[in-house]
């Protein structure tokens, strides 16, 4: 993921997972490629993405893991927690998750996630460290992400914020759909200019990005 202060870059990618308290213990896995990679609207690779996860549920308790090229070798992720939704409608979850890096793109980071969700409406508040890393000339850093989304029918809009040691904001809406077993989707995703490490002209920028997966 990378993540970006006006200051310094960084980096991670992260699965956000709804989970339902069914008594059933469930596998599943997943694989995908991005026309590009985007992770809370910073570019993680400036060509396409492959990636693939698994993930084990049971009683509302998740873990998984996700792994993604990021050109300069792999981003690999490991995330556990335990999600609910009440009678009424209301869904819950906290969780953690470790993105770690393979080659030097970047060094790890380790954070808390929590998130809330009701009908259309979704929220999450993510708290986390960066790793330091004096070979890459990282220091260690705080930061925090904070995400609203709405989603109808296959279509989502999502608002997205940095705090702490990071800075910037983006708005992503995009379309996801399923067409003979294979997910396809779009996204616009307009970001401030300190998350725009594409161009690094300091008035941000727009990206068309097109993903294809499979669930199984």
């Amino acid at each position: 993921m990378k993540i970006m202060s006006k200051a310094a870059l960084a980096v991670s990618a992260a699965c956000m997972m709804s989970v339902s308290t069914s008594a059933s213990a469930e596998f599943s896995a997943n694989a995908g490629v991005v026309s590009q990679y985007f992770f809370r609207g910073i570019a993680q690779t400036s060509t396409a993405s492959a990636s693939a996860g698994a993930d084990y549920e049971n009683g509302g308790f998740y873990v998984g893991t996700w792994a993604a090229d990021v050109e300069d070798g792999l981003e690999i992720d490991f995330y556990g927690g335990y999600g609910f939704e009440t009678d009424g409608g209301l869904g819950f979850s906290a969780g953690v998750t470790s993105y770690q890096y393979t080659g030097d793109f970047d060094s790890a980071y380790n954070e808390i996630n929590l998130g809330f969700s009701f009908g259309f409406f979704s929220a999450t508040y993510n708290v986390g460290t960066h790793e330091d890393d004096a070979g890459l000339g990282i220091p260690e850093s705080d930061y925090d992400f904070l995400s609203l989304t709405v989603e109808h029918e296959g279509f989502y809009a999502t608002y997205g914020t940095w705090g702490k040691d990071f800075d910037g904001d983006y708005v992503e809406v995009g379309y996801g759909t399923e067409v003979a077993g294979l997910d396809l989707g779009v996204a616009l995703i307009a970001n401030s200019d300190e998350l725009d490490v594409e161009t690094f002209a300091g008035e941000g920028d727009e990206s068309l990005v097109f993903s294809i997966g499979k669930s199984f």
